[in-house]
């Protein structure tokens, strides 16, 4: 990805005319890109075919981006900006704090449905679909930030072993992928996403604030 499309993801800078239509156009093609991979696959984009969806020839088009690598990069940054956006909406406050199982089963079942909802995109930020590539360290940055919230949540809620981070990222995409692989249309295992939430929660209990350890104590 070119070093100065970074700051379009900035609504605060002001863009020049030409930068605002580069924007837009860069834009078009991801918009494309995203139809093309629902229709072929991900694996399955070609760049003289994204060209011609967006009435670019190839020069052009390598304008904005130079290869495949390039192409995926963006449309996995895009991606989890829209997912971090739309995580917005599960905002965690003392009230749904104080029923930790209630929290993550409605977070979740919410999770649970943008996945369903977009298979491709939970393709390209959740698995490895695309061999031999692997996301910018920028772009990476983006889905640890997206841990990170997960992992407040747990230590907010009292969780605070390690393991447990990946046991429940293990959980949900499990069940994520089982869903999308054997029964895209209906619900089999999205109804188990209560069940999960009870397991996880018999193995890491939360623990109330009076029983959280105080890091603001010292040794005697």
């Amino acid at each position: 990805m070119f070093e100065n499309e970074a700051a379009t993801d900035d609504p605060a800078v002001p863009l020049t005319p030409r930068e605002r239509r580069r924007a837009e156009t860069r834009d078009e093609i991801l918009a494309a890109a995203w139809e093309l991979a629902r229709r072929d696959g991900l694996v399955g984009i070609s760049l003289r075919e994204l060209g011609r969806q967006v009435g670019l020839k190839a020069p052009s088009l390598y304008a904005y981006f130079d290869s495949k690598a390039t192409l995926y990069d963006a449309m996995f940054r895009q991606g989890y900006l829209d997912l971090l956006e739309e995580s917005k909406e599960w905002a965690v406050d003392d009230a749904s704090l104080a029923d930790p199982h209630g929290l993550f089963v409605d977070t979740n079942r919410r999770f649970f449905q943008l996945c369903i909802d977009d298979p491709v995109r939970y393709q390209l930020l959740f698995q490895r679909t695309v061999p031999d590539w692997e996301p910018s360290a920028d772009s990476y940055a983006l889905a640890l930030t997206y841990l990170g919230q997960l992992r407040d949540v747990l230590v907010r809620v009292g969780i605070t072993d390690e393991r447990a981070i990946d046991m429940w990222t293990a959980l949900m995409t499990g069940l994520t992928s089982q869903q999308l692989s054997n029964d895209p249309t209906g619900d089999r295992w999205l109804r188990l996403v209560d069940d999960a939430v009870d397991m996880f929660f018999d193995y890491y209990p939360p623990q109330p604030p009076s029983l959280q350890p105080d890091d603001t104590e010292t040794a005697p």
